[in-house]
């Protein structure tokens, strides 16, 4: 099974879902299409008895470069996957930008993950990297806020100072230094990519399902942190109505490609 012709590829094998993020000539960046298919085909995985688990990857050479900037910069439309203009949440779920779900799913790092790219990743249960990964959150740069939870996940993953370090400066962080931060759970060759990240899946597959999903949960219950996911829900929100400027943020799309640092 398998969808070609569309920003975001969906391919089942083994009982494994591959969802590919597929705007290369954009490093897969995050236009109101995608951001409507990406939950769609998570949900349709999810509800398909004959898979167990999911993988997330990009089209080389990026995994993704977050909220397409052109199109953010002219009408917004992408911000509204993001939980709307108003901050207010998609119909599709109650947190981050996947509808909820009890099957692993696995990140395929195979480039770099900024800003809106980065927080897809910190959703994932775990992270496979290529050694050309790279992530970077990049909000500040542009003018927008976090909406997907990465004020939670990151200290969460690699403490809180060097996730504020990271939020302040833009500054990336390069795959054997996600390694050695915990952000990541292995890094491979970049042609290993696929086959090692479908290996673990291959061993999730492996295991009595119930427990799996049910230990899922477990850890999901765990590590939610309800009062930092609504502050920074109520932080986005307020950001949305008070200092969102498409206009500005076209401006430092701009600024940005000059100085060869694009998002």
């Amino acid at each position: 099974m398998t969808t070609q012709g569309q920003p975001v590829r969906y391919d089942v094998a083994e009982r494994v879902a591959t969802i590919t993020l597929d705007r290369p000539d954009v490093r897969n960046a995050l236009s109101s299409e995608v951001l409507e298919l990406l939950p769609a085909l998570i949900q349709r995985a999810e509800d398909d008895s004959e898979i167990d688990v999911m993988i997330l990857t990009g089209s080389d050479p990026a995994f993704c470069a977050g909220l397409d900037l052109r199109e953010l910069g002219s009408t917004a439309g992408n911000l509204g996957g993001r939980g709307g203009s108003d901050g207010s949440a998609p119909s599709h779920r109650s947190r981050g930008p996947f509808p909820a779900h009890t099957k692993p799913l696995l990140g395929a790092i195979n480039g770099v993950a900024v800003t809106g790219g980065f927080e897809l990743a910190l959703n994932c249960d775990l992270l496979v990297a290529s050694e050309h990964a790279k992530f970077g959150d990049t909000h500040a740069r542009v003018g927008i806020m976090p909406g997907w939870g990465l004020s939670v996940l990151l200290p969460q993953a690699i403490g809180v100072r060097r996730a504020r370090e990271m939020s302040f400066t833009g500054n990336f962080m390069d795959a054997e230094e996600a390694l050695r931060f915990g952000l990541v759970n292995h890094v491979v060759q970049h042609d290993e990519l696929m086959p090692f990240t479908r290996s673990i899946a291959a061993d999730i597959v492996g295991n009595e399902q119930p427990a799996v999903r049910g230990l899922r949960a477990t850890y999901d219950a765990v590590t939610f942190d309800d009062d930092g996911w609504e502050n920074e829900a109520r932080a986005a929100r307020a950001w949305r109505r008070d200092h969102f400027s498409a206009d500005r943020v076209a401006e430092r799309r701009e600024q940005i490609q000059a100085r060869g640092r694009t998002q």
